[in-house]
């Protein structure tokens, strides 16, 4: 039986996803497109043959002929749609954040756990991005020894708003980071430090955070919303044998003029195309059977997310490190 599903949120994320479902997964009945912009969301609809739109999406995850629902609307609805989702008994794929309030994905975690299973399944895509999945395999096969540390940076071409700033960066840009690093390395945040450099002419300038895990490992995170030269994310994970990085994933160079050229990406779409339809399969798969991916982020890792962003941005405003203090993970979230 084909899985029906409903999509709210008719912006960028909400088109990809339509597009992901409709075009790239069999078994995927899409039923409705829901965006406060009625025509907006026709528009997407039209485009992948959908008969249904709405603007109510309470409405839309109540209706009896859905089975499943994808988030992709503002970051204030991902909490509240999330628990509609929940009472309603229907999976969902919400894009991160879960929230940028620690304290509202408690009360995600808390309506979750008294469900008696996982439904909310969160869009953490870099977790199935071939980069961090032979990164993860390499530490877990102990070719690289322990863990000591992992660099990263994230780069964007310009910053998404005139109101952007350098907390933003921390609690808009930056999670994705916080996340795939504790899945690769297996570990929780202890306490986190951010530094923007002085120099900088950018309205944002670039944040550095430096993370110390539970474990004794160390993390830099830079996020730069102003590189200007194109879409640039890369990693490095250093162990006490040996370190493994990401390749380029460019698929062209040009010499020419006495130089030789690699393009970059406008943004996220095309990097992680790959990564996005993986997760896609995994949480078609969960609907399907019950089995929650063992890749796939969970309310906890929304939490966990958002309590270390909040911590960086008290430690961007005071200048001094921040603890992260986290509650003791429910069994709920435990693997089994």
């Amino acid at each position: 039986m084909s899985v029906r599903l409903a999509i709210i949120g008719a912006g960028i994320m909400g088109a990809d996803h339509a597009r992901i479902f409709a075009e790239r997964l069999p078994g995927v009945d899409l039923r409705v497109i829901c965006d406060a912009d009625e025509a907006r969301a026709r528009k997407i609809a039209d485009g992948f043959g959908v008969k249904d739109v709405m603007k109510d999406a309470a409405a839309a995850i109540a209706r009896s002929d859905i089975d499943a629902v994808v988030v992709a609307s503002p970051d204030f609805t991902h909490s509240p749609l999330s628990l509609a989702c929940i009472a309603a008994g229907k999976p969902v794929l919400c894009e991160k954040p879960l929230s940028q309030s620690s304290q509202e994905c408690l009360g995600v975690m808390a309506a979750e756990q008294a469900a008696g299973r996982k439904l909310v399944q969160l869009g953490f895509m870099r977790r199935f991005d071939q980069s961090y999945v032979e990164m993860k395999a390499a530490l877990d096969n102990g070719s690289l020894g322990r863990a000591l540390m992992m660099h990263n940076f994230h780069r964007n071409v310009e910053t998404p708003g005139a109101d952007f700033t350098g907390a933003m960066a921390i609690t808009n840009s930056a999670p994705h980071e916080f996340d795939v690093v504790r899945h690769v390395l297996g570990t929780e945040y202890a306490a986190i430090s951010a530094f923007q450099p002085k120099r900088s002419d950018a309205r944002v300038a670039p944040v550095m955070m430096v993370i110390e895990t539970v474990d004794g490992q160390l993390v830099n995170i830079e996020i730069n919303n102003n590189a200007t030269y194109g879409y640039d994310v890369r990693g490095e994970l250093v162990g006490q044998k040996a370190s493994i990085s990401f390749s380029g994933l460019a698929y062209s160079m040009t010499d020419a003029a006495l130089s030789h050229k690699t393009a970059y990406a406008a943004d996220w779409r095309d990097r992680y195309a790959e990564a996005y339809w993986r997760q896609n399969k995994a949480f078609l798969h969960f609907v399907q059977t019950g089995a929650f991916s063992a890749t796939a982020s969970t309310c906890w890792d929304g939490y966990a997310a958002s309590l270390v962003a909040e911590a960086g941005v008290r430690a961007l405003h005071s200048g001094q490190k921040a603890k992260v203090d986290m509650i003791n993970k429910p069994q709920f979230y435990c693997a089994k």
